[in-house]
């Protein structure tokens, strides 16, 4: 499998780019991997690059994102941050990706037993991640009016509101991605990953 090209991106929509990543998804949960010439695709992209996604995940490792969508060198941007929260460096970084580089899927994708959102429900504070963990309470709002001490199948609960808040941010925050998905030059959609199972469940609106 070479990398993708300018042609190749081009011809993409955006719904056929997240087809990619459901297949993608699908072969990694069956432990298969599309025949692909790393160095070879190395070289490839040594003279540009036409990824048709960017992904922005957890930086918990176990979620490798071009492992987890069985991707190759150049196919995928990839935005990590505790929690998968937004903030101004990853909308600018998904312009990039999108308005300047051409991808044609915005991938907001949260995780099961998350480390951040755990943290975040349990109220922790230290140093710069108590800032951080402050993008998650709108989630744990959205889902717990009374304050009280969160459960186990709550918490997982909270992850997907969070995915939820994060999309909804990129729609407010960035007129350029908001008008870019109106006009169906893009699509910008929530996933929750399953680190027990390794498989990818695509969240509707």
């Amino acid at each position: 499998m070479k990398a993708h090209t300018k042609e190749t991106q081009d011809s993409l929509t955006p719904q056929k780019a997240h087809q990619f990543l459901v297949e993608g998804n699908e072969r990694f949960v069956q432990n298969l991997k599309a025949k692909r010439n790393l160095q070879k695709q190395v070289l490839e992209t040594s003279k540009g690059q036409y990824p048709f996604a960017i992904i922005l995940s957890c930086i918990d490792s176990r979620v490798p994102t071009e492992l987890v969508f069985d991707q190759g060198i150049g196919d995928i941007f990839s935005v990590r941050v505790a929690g998968n929260v937004i903030n101004k460096d990853v909308l600018g970084s998904m312009e990039y990706a999108c308005k300047v580089a051409g991808s044609k899927i915005i991938v907001v994708m949260g995780h099961t037993k998350c480390g951040a959102v755990t943290a975040a429900c349990k109220n922790v504070t230290m140093g710069n991640i108590t800032h951080l963990l402050s993008k998650i309470k709108p989630a744990i709002n959205s889902l717990n009016a009374t304050n009280k001490e969160l459960d186990d199948k709550q918490i997982e609960e909270v992850s997907i509101y969070n995915v939820a808040h994060s999309i909804e941010r990129i729609r407010i925050e960035s007129p350029i991605l908001s008008e870019m998905e109106k006009n169906n030059e893009i699509e910008i959609v929530g996933a929750s990953y399953n680190v027990a199972t390794g498989k990818v469940e695509f969240l509707n609106d």
